[in-house]
């Protein structure tokens, strides 16, 4: 069989890993490139296989960078079946939505304000391109083997790092290569503990924390202190946040604080609709995560939930502090940059990043220490200071991606490093080859290899 690497290889984003073999082309994930321009461009490139010669996708999670680039997939000629848990069908349809409707709003205002290069400018998909894509969708539990062929097998088993995450297992001709996806924490205060493979010849596995180690801090007192520092400025603290998990991760710790008095009593708001409808996947999806029904009903009780955009004009003019959590994460589009127009360059606010930014993206810029930053074709100075809780990341840092490995009965054939940037798959390479002498490699974008 031969594996193309068409995205997630040398850097974090655009996962997508064809399975060819002789009687069908599986695609594990079909995710959008974010980042830097570079990348980005990709997402406008035809995919180096033809889409309709692919039999089936299969997603391991429902986040951008996993799942949205189906509707181009689609368009371009893809009839298949996408298989997925029930959690993840709710997310990536919400998050494929979102995604189209803010290309399309984005569209638009470039056209209106004639700051794109391109005339005119155009999505790469809409809102009608996503309704194609959901037809397609077979929903699949957990720990069943699913056949796809006589030959052919596959099995989901529990990730963590998101709401219906999933790593799999897929058995080709008897040869089992297990795709990683993105893995959690071990001690994630919503989600249980990622299940480790027992048995893989090949194993194709996450490394975006793998040079890295998250912080042995305590996330609850370092998100009291800058709170009540903000509050202390009277200025508004500002939360980047993916809408699935960090947004329900930050509400949780929040909630926790609120109910030891530990934060003043100003509103505390969730601006992403997104985010507000994954509150509702979680209540219907509670075997999946720590929480029971009453727990998220006080949780969200605390909160203002924000849907419609002139609620968040009235609230960037509200004067009086706040705390505010929108998406996106990495603030490359939604509705934390209309905050950030107005906040960022005032010294009194507080800008606090609480998950990975990839390179080229602005959350990347802010952390490096960034003067100014550009939203909507204009440079805004960047006066509010800029924090960074990293223990609170999705991902799994370097142990814990070695201990993923742990499990594993017989030395696997091969170990693939993707979804990371280069120094942090090749650190995560060596870390490998000294705990377990597997042999890894880290392939590059594009590249095709034949096992």
């Amino acid at each position: 069989m031969k594996i193309h690497f068409l995205g997630a290889a040398g850097t974090v984003t655009g996962s997508k890993f064809l399975v060819e073999t002789d009687e069908t082309s599986i695609l594990i994930d079909c995710g959008l490139f974010q980042g830097i321009k570079m990348l980005r461009e990709l997402n406008r490139e035809p995919l180096a296989y033809k889409p309709e010669n692919i039999d089936y996708v299969i997603l391991t999670h429902g986040h951008l960078d996993h799942c949205g680039w189906l509707p181009k997939l689609v368009n371009d000629g893809f009839t298949g079946k996408i298989f997925c848990t029930a959690p993840t069908k709710e997310i990536a349809r919400l998050i494929m939505y979102d995604s189209a409707k803010i290309q399309e709003e984005e569209a638009e205002r470039a056209n209106k304000e004639k700051y794109s290069k391109h005339e005119p400018a155009i999505p790469l998909y809409t809102v009608e391109d996503v309704n194609k894509v959901i037809p397609l969708f077979r929903v699949v539990e957990p720990d069943l083997d699913i056949k796809i062929t006589d030959d052919i097998y596959f099995s989901f088993f529990y990730a963590s790092h998101i709401l219906g995450a999933c790593s799999i297992s897929l058995q080709v001709n008897n040869e089992i290569l297990v795709f990683s996806g993105d893995v959690g924490q071990d001690d994630d205060v919503l989600l249980f503990p990622p299940i480790k493979p027992k048995k893989a010849d090949y194993v194709f596995i996450e490394s975006t924390y793998g040079n890295r180690l998250h912080p042995n801090n305590d996330p609850l007192f370092d998100l009291e202190m800058l709170i009540n520092n903000t509050f202390q400025k009277k200025g508004n603290v500002v939360i980047p946040s993916f809408a699935v998990e960090r947004v329900q991760t930050v509400m949780y710790l929040l909630w926790q604080l609120k109910k030891q008095d530990r934060i003043p009593n100003i509103p505390y708001i969730i601006d992403t609709p997104m985010g507000i409808s994954v509150l509702k996947v979680f209540q219907e999806n509670r075997k999946w995560h720590k929480l029971n029904f009453e727990e998220c009903e006080e949780m969200c009780s605390m909160f203002t939930l924000i849907s419609d955009y002139k609620d968040t004009i009235e609230t960037i003019y509200d004067k009086q502090p706040k705390v505010i959590i929108a998406a996106s994460g990495m603030i490359t589009g939604g509705r934390v940059l209309s905050y950030l127009e107005r906040y960022i360059s005032k010294p009194e606010n507080s800008v606090l990043l609480v998950g990975y930014q990839a390179e080229g993206t602005r959350g990347r810029k802010l952390l490096e220490g960034a003067k100014e930053i550009k939203m909507y074709g204009k440079y805004y100075e960047v006066n509010a200071s800029v924090f960074l809780i990293e223990g609170l990341s999705a991902h799994g840092d370097q142990k814990d991606l070695l201990d993923w490995l742990s499990d594993l009965t017989e030395k696997p054939k091969k170990i693939f490093l993707v979804h990371g940037e280069n120094m942090a798959s090749d650190e995560l390479r060596i870390k490998i080859q000294e705990k377990y002498n597997f042999d890894c490699v880290v392939p590059y974008l594009g590249q095709v290899i034949e096992i």
